[in-house]
């Protein structure tokens, strides 16, 4: 997690207790507990109705075999915004309150696709470079031929004409758990 990121959550609390300080200065500390008490009633609502849909569309899917209808970003969303709303705070209401709002998610999830396709794109570049420092092949990256290193008319254990070899055989003996040798059969 970087740095930035978890020094903000470690503030967070610390703004939360801010925030109430000056909102119940401006209107008074029962109408602030009043707007906290509400806000975390909505949350929990949210939660339920969103968790109990995203459980059937779930349900629904798995005995169809069909990828749930309206995706699964929306209810996570749902269910995001109303933990966010469960938390006793204005920054956290804030949050979950554009997280559950049928305006703003459309934007949101366009820019989480966004992200977590950069994300992807990242994660398998890297994972290609391990595996090229490895000397492993990458399927469709490598010359002609099949995946397990052998070219076009090349013998299938020696790794093809003018490819590398297979990699160093190593000679063994089998014995299974049980004792028995069946190395002879």
């Amino acid at each position: 997690m970087p740095l930035l990121a978890v020094l903000a959550l470690m503030a967070l609390p610390f703004v939360e207790v801010w925030l109430m300080i000056v909102v119940g200065g401006w209107i008074g500390v029962p109408w602030t507990l009043a707007v906290l008490v509400s806000l975390t009633v909505l949350g929990v609502f949210l939660l339920r109705r969103a968790g109990t849909r995203a459980f059937r569309d779930a349900d629904q899917a798995m005995r169809t075999g069909e990828p749930p209808r309206g995706g699964l970003l929306d209810p996570l969303m749902l269910m995001a915004g109303g933990v966010l709303l469960v938390v006793p705070g204005f920054v956290t209401a804030f949050l979950g309150l554009l997280l559950v709002t049928p305006v703003t998610r459309p934007a949101l999830r366009w820019a989480f696709a966004g992200w977590a396709q950069r994300r992807m794109r990242r994660m398998q570049e890297r994972m290609n470079e391990e595996f090229a420092a490895q000397g492993a092949r990458i399927p469709g990256q490598g010359g002609p031929g099949d995946p397990f290193g052998r070219r076009p008319g090349g013998d299938p254990g020696k790794g093809g004409s003018g490819g590398s070899g297979g990699g160093r055989v190593i000679q063994g003996h089998f014995e299974p758990e049980d004792g028995t040798d069946r190395s002879q059969d």
